[in-house]
């Protein structure tokens, strides 16, 4: 067993008492987080996270143990391991995206609910900082349920991220949603991406949108707005937690804030805009960014 600490917990009844039973301390958050984003050999992991080899050994027995992570071998001589997350390591995603709007929120901001943020805060720092950063493997389920990956390799990808798109007829806004600063413009930006959709195929790159919002939900806009791209869901965080994308929380769900990233063939982040105040414009601007960095 591992030797890191663990306590006395009486309280057999109550979830929150054996959650943190499992997930004694700070450490092991960050080390679920950066699994998550695709660090997933032990020297890696030391490299990011700056603690000894032996704490960071122990808690990743202890994860093992637990059922929150698997190691898949990649050599034998010495045996090494990449720790990859589990089914049970997923279901703690939401937890995460939930410490990291409150710490963006309120510790970080000044409390007020947005869906867009300041240049030059920390989400704005945290949100550039993607640009080099390669993508996870991971996949999401497309509008038709179809599991895919945000960028398929050998091309290049605009991804874009919206709050949430509805369409008129079967879903409703959520309640006091426009009231929230930056949520206005997800149908004015997915139709101008539409418009603009062969100046982009001609530039060699693709188009997808993602949100966090439900397959049926999704498929119900595109065939609302008649899109000739992909859109897909993040509703299980899975994308937003690896690369820690800025997020808001209403309607009683986690949503994306509007973020969009160029990658290119090699699944690498190349440009990123955000804050994104003008969908429409920002459509052109990435236009702009693709033609440069695409050949003619």
């Amino acid at each position: 067993m591992s030797n890191v600490r663990q306590v006395d917990l009486t309280d057999v009844d109550c979830g929150i008492t054996q959650a943190l039973g499992v997930l004694t301390d700070w450490w092991t958050f960050l080390i679920v987080r950066d699994v998550s984003g695709g660090v997933t050999r032990f020297d890696a992991l030391q490299k990011e996270l700056g603690m000894s080899r032996r704490a960071l050994a122990e808690r990743l027995t202890a994860l093992v143990e637990h059922g929150v992570l698997h190691r898949r071998r990649y050599t034998d001589r010495p045996p090494r391991y990449d720790y990859l997350l589990t089914a049970k390591g997923e279901g703690l995603l939401p937890v995460l995206l939930a410490l990291q709007e409150w710490g963006d929120r309120y510790v970080l901001g000044d409390g007020s609910l947005t869906a867009t943020a300041a240049a030059g805060s920390a989400e704005h720092r945290r949100a550039h900082a993607l640009r080099g950063r390669t993508l996870p493997e991971l996949t999401l389920p497309r509008h038709d349920g179809v599991p895919i990956a945000p960028a398929d390799p050998g091309v290049w990808t605009v991804l874009f991220c919206f709050p949430g798109a509805f369409a008129p007829e079967s879903q409703g806004y959520p309640q006091h949603w426009t009231d929230i600063p930056g949520t206005r413009g997800c149908t004015l930006e997915a139709t101008t991406y539409a418009a603009r959709h062969e100046r982009f195929a001609a530039a060699g790159a693709r188009i997808r949108g993602v949100s966090t919002q439900r397959t049926d939900q999704l498929s119900a806009f595109a065939a609302h707005a008649a899109l000739p791209y992909e859109l897909l869901s993040d509703a299980d965080g899975r994308l937003a937690a690896a690369l820690r994308l800025p997020t808001f929380r209403a309607a009683g769900a986690d949503r994306l804030k509007r973020l969009t990233m160029l990658i290119d063939p090699a699944g690498t982040i190349r440009e990123v805009q955000f804050p994104v105040t003008d969908p429409a414009a920002s459509v052109d601007e990435m236009l702009l960014a693709v033609t440069a960095k695409t050949p003619v």
